[in-house]
């Protein structure tokens, strides 16, 4: 396919792929291009959040379950998967919150997995690179480490004096973060569903919600639309069934009020080295005649 273009999406663990995103990638294959999901950590200190999967077997082999769950939310999504092999840092939690783990990824000096994940942009040659911000998305060591190892590979990728042992070099064209959970679109599904007699899961979130606290929908430079695949969406977040109950607010939107007041995906634009106009409904906008 002459018009074909590579899209890569970094993510600290399993599951992540699937409720960040997950219906763009499931785009963007539909439309034949090429997505790779990168995975930095194993996922094994994530705590079974699905009642139904708290069975001794399940907690004896959670790392070997939760890579299964993964490959079944690549195959949903239609991706090409790369796990870096890092070990998940777990969430501390204590005031103050205690050491993370020896050898843990948010640990790791932050050369070795940029010079993995430099290896992975060099073999898959993506045109536009996925991370998340430098908040991490949400406080999590793992997710804040992601995104620094991200936006060292978008750089050193390109060097052929970094990391020559990972192959040739290759510039990623566009980087992006990724804006999911703001508060404008909890707000608007919390009033469709109470204007609908329906019961909202979001009214506690909303009043905890600190009003100094920026709105990450403040930033966004880029809505892919993508109601279409909300669906493949649900199933690749289904598939992480240790992590994912599905009768949580995960699903309490129903489909179709979802793709009627918030059919988008939705995004940043922080580096491009094509030029593009903001605001962007493409990922690839201004990729054009760049792409190798």
């Amino acid at each position: 396919m002459a018009d074909k273009l590579r899209l890569m999406t970094v993510h600290a663990h399993p599951d992540d792929e699937a409720s960040k995103g997950a219906a763009t990638t499931a785009r963007y294959v539909d439309e034949g291009h090429e997505v790779m999901v990168v995975t930095c950590t194993g996922g094994e200190a994530g705590s079974i959040l699905n009642p139904a999967m708290e069975r001794p077997e399940v907690v004896e082999n959670l790392p070997e379950i939760r890579r299964a769950e993964m490959a079944e939310a690549a195959s949903l999504l239609g991706v090409e998967h790369r796990w870096l092999g890092y070990v998940d840092s777990g969430l501390p939690e204590g005031d103050p919150p205690p050491p993370l783990p020896t050898g843990c990824f948010a640990v790791e000096p932050l050369e070795g997995p940029t010079g993995d994940l430099v290896g992975a942009i060099r073999e898959f040659r993506p045109h536009v690179l996925i991370t998340y911000d430098e908040t991490g998305g949400y406080p999590h060591p793992d997710h804040v480490r992601t995104h620094e190892i991200s936006m060292a590979a978008f750089d050193a990728a390109a060097d052929p004096e970094i990391h020559p042992e990972h192959g040739k070099p290759w510039q990623p064209l566009k980087l992006y973060y990724s804006h999911g959970f703001s508060r404008k679109r909890m707000q608007l599904f919390h009033d469709a569903l109470l204007e609908r007699g329906l019961e909202s899961p979001y009214g506690e979130w909303l009043a905890k919600w600190d009003s100094s606290r920026p709105d990450p929908h403040e930033r966004v430079t880029t809505r892919v639309e993508c109601g279409k695949y909300f669906d493949v969406r649900d199933d690749a977040l289904r598939a992480h069934a240790t992590q994912i109950d599905p009768h949580s607010r995960w699903f309490a939107v129903p489909l179709d009020i979802q793709r009627a007041i918030w059919p988008t995906e939705d995004y940043e634009l922080v580096r491009s080295l094509v030029d593009t106009t903001l605001p962007e409904d493409d990922l690839f906008a201004g990729v054009g005649e760049e792409r190798v």
